[in-house]
C-alpha cells in the first residue's frame, strides 16, 4: 500500500496548487459579487472592484501603488491613466484567473498594458501568441515592437524567422519596404542569412532603394558590400550588377566591382581556399539545412573532427572545435534548434555524459547525463523527448532505455526492451520508436521491436530477413527502411 502512494513532496506541492487555485476561485466570486472589495479601480469613468492583495500578488506596479510610503491606506479609489477600461478589466481578470484571452486584436493593447502595470505573466502570454504568429508579412513589424518591451526570446525568434525567410519575405512584405538601412545592412551582412543565390540579396537591396531612390539610392555601395558578389554566377554578375543604373556611376562601386571580379578570378583558377573565409566577398553563408558529421573513428583512433555539408552548395566544411575530445560510437539527434552527441567512447573510457551545440551561436554546453554509459547507443527523437536505447557500458550489452526532456534538463528511464541490443539503429515513424538489429554479446540480432511511449511497452515486430549490426535504419513514407 505504502509503494501506491504518492512521494510527499509532490502531494504537498499539490496541495498547495490546489489550495492556491482555490483561494483566487473564492476572491475572483467576491469581486465579481462586490463583497470584501478594498480598492476601486477607475480608468476613463469606469470602475472595477478589486482585493489589493491579489492585484499585488501579479504586478509590482500596484504593489508600489498601494504599499508606498505617501500612499494613504484609507484611500479607496485609484484613477489609473495611460490605458483603456478593456485593458484594465483584462489585467484585473488575470490577476485572479491567471488566464487571459490573447487575440490578433488585442495583442498590442494587451503588451503596453502588461508592460505598464509589470505584469511578466501576461508579457509571456503575449510573446508566446505572437511567437505563434509570424509570417512573411509581419515578421519585421514583430521583431520592431521588442524594441519597446522587454521580450528576447520573441525578439529571436522573429529576427531568426526574418533570416530564415528573406527571400520570400522580401517579394511579400509591405515592411521591408520601411526598413532603415541600418536595419537592412544588419540583415544582408549575417552569415546566417538564408538565400539560394547572392542575386536575391542584391535584387532585394534593388527593391529597396526604388521604394524611395532620391533618399536611398547614395546607400548603394553600403548594401553592396554586404553582398558575398564573388559567389554571383558572372554571367549574372555582369549582366545584372555592374550595369546596373545604381552601380555603374558610383565611384565606390566600381572599387566593390573590380575587387569581386579579381575574386572571382582567383576563385576559378584556385578553387576554394582559406580566402573563402576571410574576404566577406565570398564567404559563404551558412546554409539554412546541414547535414553534420561529428567524430568518430579515424586512423586507428577516435577525432575529434566535425564536418557540415551545404547541399545547396555542394560542400563539406571542416568545423572542428580543438578544444572537443576524441570520440566514437556516440549518438546524435537534432531537437529544437540544438545538436545532441550522446554517450561514446574515447578509446579509455565509455560516457553517459550529454553535450549539444548550438549552431547559430557555434557554442557546446554540457547537459545532464544519462542513468548509463552508453557507447554503439542508438538514438531517436519522439515529442520533443530524446531517446537513447541500448549500448554497450564497458562491462554489458543494455537492454535499458532512458529519454531526455531538454525543459527539464532530465533524463528518464523507461520500460526495457525485450533484447540487449548494442550498435542497433533507431527510427520514429507514426509517434511509435522503432529500433532494429544490433549485436548482444554473442550474435548480431535479427529482431526489431517498436515502443509506444503512451504506453511505456515495447512490442516485437516482424524480424528482418538478415540478420544486422552496425545497421541504419531510417522511416521514409509509411515504412521502417534497414540499409
Amino acid at each position: 500500500m505504502g509503494d501506491s502512494l504518492a512521494p510527499t513532496g509532490y502531494s504537498s506541492l499539490h496541495m498547495e496548487r490546489k489550495m492556491s487555485a482555490m483561494a483566487c476561485t473564492v476572491f475572483n466570486e467576491l469581486r465579481l459579487e462586490g463583497k470584501l472589495c478594498d480598492v476601486i479601480i477607475s480608468v476613463d469613468g469606469i470602475e472595477f472592484n478589486a482585493h489589493k492583495n491579489i492585484l499585488c500578488s501579479c504586478s509590482h506596479y500596484f504593489r508600489a501603488l498601494f504599499t508606498s510610503s505617501w500612499n494613504n491606506a484609507e484611500k479607496i479609489v485609484y484613477k489609473i491613466p495611460g490605458t483603456s477600461p478593456e485593458m484594465m478589466r483584462l489585467i484585473i481578470e488575470y490577476a485572479y484567473t491567471r488566464t487571459v484571452p490573447v487575440t490578433a486584436d488585442n495583442v498590442e493593447s494587451l503588451l503596453t498594458a502588461a508592460d505598464q502595470f509589470n505584469i511578466m505573466g501576461v508579457i509571456r502570454l503575449c510573446c508566446e501568441f505572437l511567437k505563434s504568429q509570424l509570417c512573411l508579412e509581419n515578421c519585421i513589424g514583430i521583431c520592431r515592437l521588442t524594441d519597446y518591451y522587454h521580450c528576447p526570446d520573441l525578439r529571436e525568434a522573429a529576427y531568426v524567422f526574418i533570416l530564415h525567410h528573406f527571400e520570400d519575405m522580401t517579394k511579400v512584405s509591405t515592411e521591408f519596404l520601411d526598413l532603415s538601412i541600418n536595419e537592412l545592412k544588419h540583415i544582408i551582412e549575417k552569415d546566417e542569412l538564408n538565400v539560394k543565390q547572392e542575386d536575391a540579396v542584391f535584387e532585394a537591396i534593388v527593391k529597396w532603394i526604388a521604394h524611395d531612390p532620391q533618399n536611398r539610392r547614395q546607400h548603394i555601395a553600403v548594401l553592396l558590400g554586404k553582398v558575398r558578389l564573388a559567389l554571383m554566377q558572372a554571367e549574372y554578375f555582369m549582366n545584372n550588377v555592374k550595369t546596373h543604373d545604381y552601380v555603374k556611376d558610383n565611384d565606390e562601386c566600381k572599387v566593390l566591382i573590380i575587387n569581386a571580379l579579381t575574386e572571382m578570378y582567383n576563385l576559378n583558377m584556385h578553387g576554394p581556399s582559406y580566402s573563402d573565409f576571410t574576404n566577406p566577398l565570398s564567404r559563404p553563408r551558412l546554409p539554412y539545412a546541414i547535414l553534420f558529421a561529428i567524430g568518430g573513428w579515424s586512423g586507428g583512433s577516435p577525432t575529434n573532427a566535425i564536418e557540415t555539408y551545404d547541399a545547396r552548395a555542394d560542400k563539406w566544411v571542416n568545423v572542428t572545435c580543438e578544444q572537443e575530445s576524441p570520440l566514437a560510437y556516440h549518438g546524435t539527434a537534432y531537437l529544437k534548434g540544438f545538436v545532441y552527441v550522446i554517450g561514446g567512447f574515447d578509446s579509455v573510457d565509455y560516457f553517459n555524459s550529454v553535450k549539444r551545440f548550438d549552431p547559430l551561436k557555434k557554442t557546446w554546453q554540457q547537459v545532464a547525463p544519462m542513468h548509463s554509459r552508453r557507447c554503439y547507443v542508438s538514438v531517436a527523437v519522439l515529442n520533443n523527448f530524446i531517446y537513447a536505447m541500448g549500448g554497450f557500458d564497458g562491462y554489458t550489452r543494455l537492454n535499458t532505455a532512458e529519454r531526455y526532456e531538454p525543459e527539464t534538463n532530465q533524463w528518464t528511464l523507461v520500460a526495457p526492451m525485450h533484447e540487449q541490443r548494442s550498435d542497433a539503429s533507431a527510427t520514429t515513424l507514426h509517434e511509435k520508436v522503432y529500433i532494429c538489429g544490433g549485436f548482444n554479446g554473442n550474435e548480431c540480432l535479427i529482431t526489431a521491436e517498436v515502443y509506444d511511449a503512451t504506453t511505456n511497452q515495447w512490442t516485437f515486430i516482424a524480424p528482418m530477413r538478415s540478420r544486422r549490426s552496425g545497421v541504419g535504419v531510417i522511416a521514409y513514407g509509411n515504412e521502417v527502411y534497414a540499409v
